[in-house]
């Protein structure tokens, strides 16, 4: 029951929202015949200009392959070190690696970024790329990395997969340096797969079309040892409404969290995510932590949850490296990351996305108080 309301499917931890928009574009496109790279791509890639606030937006095939993209730009490779987040999903791990670079960490700080302070201790001769991820649309400290990184002549790639409209002090996440979006089938703009990266540097932009080209500029003639990191214009038309659509579904998720906020407040054991007075998430998950302290264990709060109809999902049960194939490998630095392992251990994303209503999220307040408290 929902205040009174028999309801008649479980409350999901995410929704994908697709309408009469999406639904004509895509015929559109399947009517002109033009399946493949074209106007809808550039299209979508006006939209996360603007979106951005950058002077290119590079369409392709996904936010994993945008991070490899990123990293081909900058020309990274054997020898160089790409620092980044432990607590992130492992794409990001995965695209520093097939770069040919080796992966090294720092830990989170509370809000589940790294800080730029143990940035900058953390820097070597061989760092060449800062890579902060935006976890769960909650933006990373961006200036004070920012000021690290060009004090240190170091490249920034943001991991901005979760984190479509996010912002620090007013600048969007995604300018600081080469910005990596996702457009995974979960993501708060969807095309199914798909990303998109985003810069202020001519010269970067030209080679990442290149690169997403068979290296080519013109047909058949190649500058240099691409790859075919295309997105369709079948995926983009489904893109392109929801990036008019973005600020009012984001508007919902935030109301959605601050109702969570308000809700949880004082239930023993449970941590409300943490967020600067100078950064505005866009909320693609809203993440509490159960500490030793609750009642009941994160799965075991989650099973309870999962009786009553009520959708919750651990990202991440683990810290990035912690699996066989990485903490042998020769190119993955494993570290100390007290902060990250115990996030690991306590992360629980509670259902906040836009397709929620007030009574749904008053039910999701309602069981963790019950079961909590």
């Amino acid at each position: 029951m929902t205040g009174g309301r028999l309801r008649t499917s479980p409350i999901a931890i995410s929704s994908v929202e697709m309408g009469a928009e999406e639904e004509a574009l895509v015929l559109e496109v399947l009517r002109s015949g033009q399946l493949a790279q074209g106007p809808m791509v550039e299209r979508l890639e006006d939209g996360f200009r603007a979106l951005a606030g950058t002077r290119h937006a590079v369409a392709v095939s996904s936010g994993t392959t945008a991070l490899v993209a990123a990293l081909g730009a900058l020309e990274i490779g054997p020898g160089d070190e790409v620092l980044t987040s432990p607590f992130t999903f492992v794409a990001t791990l995965n695209a520093i690696l097939e770069a040919g670079a080796t992966a090294t960490f720092v830990d989170i700080g509370d809000d589940f970024t790294i800080p730029a302070d143990a940035i900058d201790a953390a820097l070597t001769s061989a760092t060449r790329v800062v890579m902060p991820v935006h976890l769960y649309g909650l933006p990373a400290a961006m200036p004070e990395i920012a000021t690290v990184a060009e004090g240190r002549g170091v490249a920034i790639v943001e991991d901005a997969a979760q984190a479509h409209g996010a912002r620090v002090g007013g600048r969007p996440v995604g300018s600081f340096g080469l910005g990596c979006f996702s457009l995974y089938a979960t993501k708060n703009i969807t095309t199914g797969e798909g990303g998109v990266v985003t810069c202020d540097d001519d010269g970067l932009a030209d080679r990442l079309r290149l690169l997403r080209n068979q290296g080519m500029r013109a047909r058949y003639r190649y500058e240099i040892a691409g790859h075919n990191f295309r997105l369709t214009d079948l995926q983009a038309a489904a893109g392109i409404p929801q990036l008019a659509q973005l600020d009012d579904r984001t508007a919902r998720r935030r109301a959605n969290a601050a109702a969570l906020d308000v809700g949880l407040e004082g239930v023993p054991g449970l941590v409300r995510p943490r967020v600067s007075a100078d950064r505005t998430p866009v909320w693609h998950q809203y993440t509490v932590r159960i500490t030793p302290e609750a009642r009941l264990g994160r799965d075991d709060l989650g099973r309870a949850l999962a009786d009553r109809g009520i959708a919750t999902g651990v990202y991440y049960p683990r810290v990035v490296f912690d699996y066989e194939c990485y903490l042998e490998h020769p190119r993955v630095h494993v570290a100390e990351v007290p902060n990250a392992r115990a996030a690991a251990d306590q992360v629980l994303s509670l259902p906040v996305h836009p397709a929620l209503d007030d009574l749904e999220i008053a039910e999701i307040v309602r069981a963790i108080q019950d079961l909590l408290s």
